[in-house]
């Protein structure tokens, strides 16, 4: 009787949407393979899903507040994402964004503005609304008209979203429009944003029509279907989930086999064995030994595990610059806001030398975010804006927050209850020439040690599930192509472990 094969062990370090979708990825993938596989997620935390955390807050009335701490929706013109949450069975209790009240409003010497109806991304693509809006001044709009006459830059060398856009539409546009607007995205400061890792689309349609103003309009035209369900019903553009972003964290540990996510497990050190797998330490259980290693941590994490492994990589993602960002959620009864809340909030310039960056009126946005007679609203403060705000305390944090309120939105009550969100070190920096160092991360790690993630190739949950997606399916080749010209695994535990030496 011949025994089975024993199966490859793929050890991921990192616990949030990456990981779990990559240790998903791997173990269905593997199935339709006939590859077998293991595979172990250690998170050095508490509970999985890194940033992507719902509270639910009970006792306002028949629905729950819907708490967002960190990304309270994804895009689906990247489709990779909602794919997932089809694939895991979520179709259900997908919530789109309420598009009638979809609307845009940016600070304007300390009053809501709205951005005027369709600007896409930065270049308007409706005359009329563009002409009438006070957002930007006469010379201002002389200034991105000259968009349509100006050539497009030669070669394909990375420049910063600040220089870009001061080249094609102006200092304005910049100012009121793609600084809070794009460079807001990635808590970013535009001067050092990199054009070709954020927004490569912008650079294509200037090589492609010549013009961002040509290229948005022959997009517009182009988009006359809406983006449907396979129900043939209109799909919003960002989406999110009936209980929030959690229920895609959720329903991935769910989907993984017992034993597979292992918490409060923090990867100390690496080594290589000497027939090229690897040795995975931490704290708690002996020693793994994995074929392949998935790093999805931080690059500054992964920088110090992968040091005596891929020197030269260390460097580079050492390099990769983080800021800290922080969120308040406030909920207020609804007569205690005078302000009709009609659009999905407000974007702040960095030229209104305001203490906040963005609000977003949660409740608007979504239904089901706030109980009836209520309304929710989250605040964005630090990150490369306004740093200064995650030095203060949490009382400093709600007076500062409230008084922004009461000077933007008149509101002067106080709020029912607030929580406020601190992440340190939460997002990465993708400056001039991010892409390269990526490249050559990516060029000098050993065979089957790769890495993957917010700090490489997209920020945003369907930029971390495309890159799970690639990394298992290369990681899945590696050990087939290994299988095939018959190297064999270890010999299997649950999970597979060394033994000590």
């Amino acid at each position: 009787m011949t025994s089975s094969p024993q199966p490859y062990h793929v050890v991921i370090v990192g616990g949030g949407i990456t990981g779990l979708a990559a240790a998903y990825f791997l173990l269905t993938r593997s199935k339709t393979m006939d590859l077998p596989l293991q595979c172990t997620v250690l998170e050095s935390s508490s509970r999985a899903g890194g940033k992507v955390y719902t509270e639910l807050v009970d006792g306002y009335g028949p629905e729950p507040f819907v708490i967002e701490a960190g990304p309270d929706s994804f895009l689906t013109q990247k489709p990779w994402a909602l794919e997932l949450a089809l694939e895991l069975g979520l179709e259900e209790r997908l919530l789109g964004t309420n598009d009638e009240r979809r609307k845009t409003y940016v600070l304007l010497k300390g009053q809501p503005v709205p951005l005027p109806e369709g600007v896409v991304l930065i270049a308007p693509t409706r005359l009329q609304p563009f002409l009438e809006s006070p957002l930007i001044s006469p010379l201002g709009k002389l200034r991105m008209a000259l968009d349509l006459i100006l050539p497009p830059k030669r070669g394909n060398e990375d420049e910063s979203l600040a220089d870009f856009i001061r080249r094609r539409l102006g200092k304005e546009a910049l100012d009121k429009i793609a600084e809070p607007l794009l460079a807001g995205i990635y808590n970013a400061e535009a001067e050092e944003q990199s054009l070709l890792a954020t927004f490569p689309r912008l650079r294509e349609l200037e090589k492609k029509h010549g013009s961002l103003i040509r290229g948005m309009l022959a997009g517009h035209r182009q988009r006359s279907a809406p983006n449907q369900e396979a129900t043939g019903r209109p799909r919003s553009a960002f989406m999110s989930f009936r209980n929030g972003t959690q229920e895609l964290i959720d329903a991935l540990v769910k989907a993984l086999p017992p034993g597979c996510l292992r918490l409060k497990s923090p990867v100390q050190v690496m080594g290589r064995e000497h027939d090229g797998r690897y040795r995975v330490y931490n704290p708690i259980d002996p020693p793994f030994i994995a074929d392949a290693v998935l790093m999805t941590t931080p690059s500054h994490v992964t920088g110090r595990l992968v040091a005596n492994l891929a020197p030269d990589a260390t460097f580079q993602l050492m390099y990769i610059r983080y800021v800290d960002t922080g969120t308040i959620s406030l909920a207020y009864r609804r007569e205690d806001v005078s302000h009709p809340l009609d659009g999905f909030g407000v974007v702040i310039p960095r030229s209104e030398r305001r203490s906040i960056n963005a609000i977003t009126w949660t409740s608007s946005k979504f239904k089901h975010r706030a109980p009836e007679g209520y309304v929710l609203l989250r605040v964005f403060f630090g990150g490369s804006r306004t740093p200064h705000m995650m030095e203060l305390d949490d009382e400093e944090i709600l007076a500062t927050v409230r008084r922004e309120l009461g000077e933007i939105l008149g509101i002067q009550a106080a709020p029912v209850f607030h929580r406020i969100f601190r992440w340190i070190e939460a997002t990465p920096q993708y400056t001039v020439g991010h892409l390269k160092r990526v490249e050559t991360i990516e060029s000098v790690l050993p065979r089957n040690l790769l890495v993957a993630g917010s700090p490489y190739r997209g920020i945003g949950l369907p930029d971390c599930v495309h890159q799970a997606q690639l990394a298992a399916e290369k990681i899945l080749a590696n050990l087939a192509r290994q299988a095939r010209i018959g190297q064999t695994s270890i010999p299997a535990q649950a999970p597979t472990q060394a033994r000590d030496r």
